[in-house]
């Protein structure tokens, strides 16, 4: 109207749209909740999917409304839930052979009564008629089960999701506890979905990622490791994982691996000695913290009532172990502290040099951060670049490097 002024109001959910990450930017995500009490859990999950960039439509079965009040899910999502279906035929809008329709069907939670309808392609509920919609249009799909236990092991559910895993179907395993079949994790869930919308340049290749700090006893009680949290080896793992590449993660006690993820735990230099032999793989990656030395063990528990003395002695070097066992491309990292980017440039050629790695990631210990990090990455052609950024990027652009070598 003449004179007025125009306001254009934006939904909450844009103030937080893209802040973790823009892995699901430009990606629409059709949500399909069911009448499993795990629908409490998928305000949290809409919003981190938008976090990383996602619009996410929800689609609810009369069930669901049930559990979780529409009026919540329209605030997490910004959208006003679908709950009926009518003339507008938003089934074949966002899930049929259309030029608008969406990038992916999320059903989570999935209840055994919604997996084993769309597995006969019954569609009698809007969540069940978007998922007959998909699977003729041959869009993603990606079911998160959420159940009790003794309906997870029945006979014929299972049987349904294997017949729809044939059909393409991807399932986010649940976690089994307390006698129920529980959903899955936020962060599962999130992880499955951004790889079933990647790129799948890495999907014939496997990657071995090596992550976390070595422990060497002192005696049955005692260790001597370092501070390295393991979490650069986690994200460059995730990004393969997200590329479409078999995954196996060598990782120290307590470093958090997502469950998706094959994982086999070392302690020790000693561990991963004897693991060498077994790294099979297109592309290893070490970020580990591995001593430089090895521990003469005192035997039972030192007292601690008398000084001891602690001997070392040089450690084998793994990433030789590796050269020696595998043509693999080989990634390595130098962390050094108290020398200018200079010298930390010459000591990283020469580890590449002596080890016959095709990258190298150095940087000061002091310009690490939990979740930042500065950068300097060398390639064995003479390619050098310096970044400042978040180890979950570092990651992105070590692996768009080696996409391209």
């Amino acid at each position: 109207m003449d004179g007025m002024l125009s306001i254009i109001y934006m939904h909450p959910i844009n103030d937080i749209r893209g802040s973790s990450s823009s892995r699901l930017a430009g990606k629409t995500i059709v949500l399909g909740i069911t009448g499993s009490i795990a629908a409490v859990e998928t305000i949290k999950m809409a919003r981190e999917l938008a976090r990383h960039g996602a619009d996410v439509i929800p689609v609810m079965s009369e069930a669901a409304t049930k559990i979780i009040h529409p009026d919540a899910i329209h605030f997490a999502t910004g959208h006003v839930p679908i709950i009926k279906l009518d003339g507008a035929v938003k089934h074949v809008e966002l899930c049929g052979e259309t030029s608008s329709r969406a990038d992916l069907l999320l059903i989570a939670p999935a209840t055994a009564n919604t997996i084993s309808k769309i597995a006969h392609a019954i569609d009698d509920t809007p969540v069940t008629t978007m998922a007959t919609c998909a699977m003729g249009s041959k869009m993603p799909i990606v079911i998160v089960p959420a159940m009790h236990g003794s309906m997870y092991k029945h006979t014929l559910l299972l049987q349904n999701i294997e017949l729809l895993k044939e059909h393409g179907v991807i399932f986010v395993q649940p976690k089994l506890e307390e006698g129920k079949a529980k959903i899955a994790s936020r962060d599962d869930i999130v992880h499955s979905v951004i790889s079933c919308l990647g790129d799948n340049t890495f999907s014939s290749k496997k990657v071995l990622v090596i992550t976390g700090p070595t422990s060497e006893p002192i005696d049955d009680v005692r260790v001597i490791t370092n501070r390295s949290t393991g979490f650069t080896g986690v994200q460059l793992a995730l990004e393969a994982y997200y590329r479409g590449a078999d995954v196996e993660v060598w990782a120290a006690r307590g470093v958090d691996v997502p469950h998706m993820l094959n994982v086999k735990r070392f302690e020790s230099v000693g561990d991963l000695e004897k693991m060498a032999g077994d790294a099979k793989a297109d592309v290893i990656l070490v970020p580990a913290a591995i001593s430089d030395f090895l521990v003469e063990k005192h035997q039972g528990k030192v007292s601690s009532s008398e000084p001891i003395t602690i001997r070392l002695t040089q450690a084998p070097k793994i990433l030789a172990l590796l050269r020696k066992n595998t043509e693999a491309l080989i990634v390595g990292f130098k962390a050094e502290t108290g020398i200018d980017l200079e010298e930390l440039e010459s000591r990283a050629i020469k580890r590449m040099k002596e080890h016959g790695l095709g990258m190298i990631i150095a940087n000061l210990m002091e310009d690490v951060g939990l979740y930042d990090t500065k950068a300097m990455i060398l390639r064995m052609d003479g390619k050098k670049d310096i970044f400042e950024l978040k180890k979950s990027e570092l990651a992105t652009i070590v692996f768009d490097i080696i996409k391209g070598e």
